[in-house]
C-alpha cells in the first residue's frame, strides 16, 4: 500500500470538502482505497490529505491528475489558498 500525502492551505473547509467530494469517482477510478483528511487543531485552514493507493505508479498518476486537472483550474479547486505539497509514502514500520 502506498500513500499520497497532500498538504495545502485552504480558504474554507466546507467549500473545500464539497469540491473534494465531487472527485469521489475520479479517486475510485484511480484506485484510491481509502483516505483521511486532517487539519491542525489550531488551524482549520491548513489540511493534510492521505490517499491510499495500491502502488507508487498509481500514486504518481493520481498526483499528476491533481496537478493538471484539479489544482491548475481554480473552478475545480475553489478553496485552494496556496500551492499543494505532495509526498508519496511507503510504509517502513508500524508498531
Amino acid at each position: 500500500m502506498t500513500t499520497l500525502r497532500i498538504e495545502h492551505p485552504i480558504s474554507d473547509l466546507d467549500v473545500w470538502s464539497r469540491a473534494f467530494d465531487g472527485f469521489a469517482e475520479a479517486r475510485a477510478r484511480a484506485g484510491v482505497t481509502g483516505y483521511a483528511v486532517r487539519h491542525p487543531v489550531d488551524d482549520a485552514h491548513h489540511i493534510y490529505v492521505d490517499l491510499e493507493l495500491p502502488d507508487v505508479a498509481a500514486a504518481e498518476r493520481f498526483r499528476d491528475f491533481l496537478r493538471t486537472q484539479v489544482w491548475a483550474r481554480p473552478e475545480a479547486s475553489p478553496a485552494l489558498a496556496g500551492e499543494p505539497v505532495t509526498h508519496i509514502l511507503e510504509l517502513a514500520r508500524i508498531g
